[in-house]
């Protein structure tokens, strides 16, 4: 006899949500305190996000939603379930990682779990497989990589695997090649085209080459890194001005989707304008429709890495290593909150009052809002 699912609430869901959306834990954390499987969490936060709008609608939200939900109803025994499963896969990017196309798995959609399993390529068995929390074990192993990488960003699994051999630690290339792809991690170093492009999204093209970058607001670059915590890690991402070393913004996550990108840019754009040109990897983060039309809307040229160009994007691996060396390791967070608060604490030190030799020895407040205001007055 199978042993039967256990039903979760909506005010469970939501209440798991919300701990995950307030981004002070880890999922790992998450994981344990509630008994739900990680996959679960980031999609019970995904719906959040997505149907918090739908709270301010305009009108009688309540009529709206009855007479939605009706035609919905009636939508559904009309065209069957063929159209149901083209709406499902409509939704679903097939495109992404396994672990992100298991989070979209609803236990409570029109389909069963198994048809949804099967229309993304996701193993039933993985969708209930519910995970220990990380081993101490394996968070050093990850601590490690981190560390090692952040001092040599040109390191691949082989450099990796003899530079963790002559700590004394014996670990297969399989496995780090698991860990760097958990982490995010890729050697900043040319390469063979060995990359698949991703065809459901568009992919713009480079305009840096030979191109003198020497002003504020002329070039925005971004990306995202891991930070190590207690119990798990947390992602994190900035908006650099390329010129002036300047973050314009930065947010940390305990998901890695394209959301928490978003939230960062948004508020650059709020802040500071817009930039000529915005330059980005190819992560699937930055070249979703949702990050891209935020900048066509505004009106910014979108400039994305070759693969191969291991040079593409080295300020912002310079301010990783910044980030951690000199903050992060000394200061180890216990929650997300702490972290964010220190965090906090380093952009505003790393912008006000940390001098770079490359700026004349300028911090990056000094040569970027130096500099706008002599182009502003220029200009008047």
């Amino acid at each position: 006899m199978g042993v039967k699912r256990k039903q979760h609430g909506a005010e469970f869901k939501a209440r798991v949500a919300m701990a995950a959306l307030s981004g002070e834990k880890t999922l790992a954390e998450l994981s344990a305190e509630f008994g739900v499987h990680a996959t679960m969490i980031s999609a019970w936060k995904q719906e959040l996000v997505k149907r918090a709008g739908e709270l301010f609608e305009r009108g009688n939200k309540a009529a709206v939603a009855e007479d939605a939900q009706k035609m919905i109803d009636d939508l559904h025994r009309k065209i069957g379930q063929l159209q149901v499963e083209r709406d499902f896969l409509g939704r679903a990017a097939r495109h992404l990682p396994t672990a992100e196309r298991r989070a979209m798995i609803a236990p409570n959609a029109e389909l069963s779990i198994n048809r949804q399993c099967a229309l993304l390529g996701v193993a039933r068995s993985s969708f209930y497989h519910r995970p220990q929390a990380e081993s101490a074990e394996e968070l050093d192993l990850l601590a490690r990589l981190d560390r090692i990488f952040t001092d040599h960003p040109v390191y691949g699994s082989r450099r990796l695997q003899v530079a963790l051999g002559r700590e004394g630690i014996s670990v297969g290339r399989r496995r780090i090649r698991r860990l760097m792809k958990k982490l995010g991690l890729c050697a900043v170093r040319p390469k063979p085209n060995t990359s698949k492009p991703n065809h459901e999204h568009k992919i713009y093209p480079y305009l840096l080459r030979d191109k003198v970058i020497d002003r504020p607001n002329q070039v925005w670059s971004t990306d995202i890194t891991y930070i190590p915590m207690r119990q798990g890690f947390l992602y994190l991402v900035v908006i650099l001005d390329w010129s002036t070393r300047r973050v314009l913004a930065w947010r940390l996550s305990n998901t890695l989707t394209v959301g928490f990108c978003i939230e960062a840019l948004r508020e650059a754009l709020a802040r500071f304008g817009r930039p000529e040109i915005f330059n980005s990897d190819q992560g699937s983060q930055f070249t979703s429709e949702e990050f891209t039309k935020v900048l066509r809307e505004h009106g910014v040229q979108i400039s994305m890495d070759g693969r191969g160009r291991c040079h593409d994007n080295i300020f912002v691996e310079r301010l990783w290593w910044t980030v951690k060396h000199e903050w992060v390791y000394l200061r180890p967070a216990a929650t997300g909150i702490e972290q964010k608060r220190s965090l906090s604490e380093f952009f505003d030190w790393y912008n006000r009052r940390r001098p770079h030799q490359a700026l004349n020895w300028q911090t990056p407040d000094e040569a970027y809002f130096g500099s706008t205001a002599a182009a502003t007055a220029k200009a008047a």
